[in-house]
């Protein structure tokens, strides 16, 4: 499970890419839901990393 995390971000871009495309909204006007996706995806990534190193 943990090897295919590195697909969360990958996946959530490309949805959020396609709702924007869906209202006819640009990029510029997403750009926000963009940072949202990453900073989501470094907590995870984050959080993860931490239990990797508690559990070691």
């Amino acid at each position: 499970m943990i090897r295919f995390l590195f697909l969360l971000p990958l996946v959530l871009v490309l949805i959020w890419f396609a709702y924007l495309r869906a209202n006819n909204w640009t990029m510029s006007e997403g750009k926000q839901g963009f940072y949202y996706i990453l900073a989501f995806s470094g907590f995870v990534a984050a959080f993860f990393g931490m239990m990797l190193y508690v559990a070691g």
